[in-house]
């Protein structure tokens, strides 16, 4: 999984890359926590995320009790499989996800 870090001030965007699965989750912690300090504004954005197994799930579920307290998260540009894991879950209700239209 490649990470890209976007970050100004208080807001932080990250850019996920690959699958977030049991080996790369690791990753995606290492970096919150490294990262996430003092950020009021986190964006999770999914444009090139293929694939999201439990243990990416429940980085997320932790990364949004965390960000319940300091700020706000939102997940951004979720393809199809990804947001039909979220609403099979529940994690939808849980999740901010903004998805963008697709001109038809």
């Amino acid at each position: 999984m490649i990470i890209t870090k976007k970050s100004d001030e208080a807001a932080l965007t990250l850019i996920l890359e690959g699958r977030l699965d049991t080996n790369t989750s690791p990753q995606l912690e290492r970096e919150l926590r490294q990262s996430i300090n003092g950020v009021t504004e986190l964006t999770l954005d999914f444009t090139g995320l293929e694939y999201l197994s439990s243990a990416g799930l429940r980085v997320l579920l932790a990364t949004q009790k965390i960000m319940n307290r300091q700020g706000k998260l939102v997940i951004r540009h979720v393809n199809e499989t990804i947001m039909e894991i979220f609403e099979v879950t529940g994690f939808a209700d849980i999740l901010t996800i903004e998805q963008t239209e697709t001109p038809q």
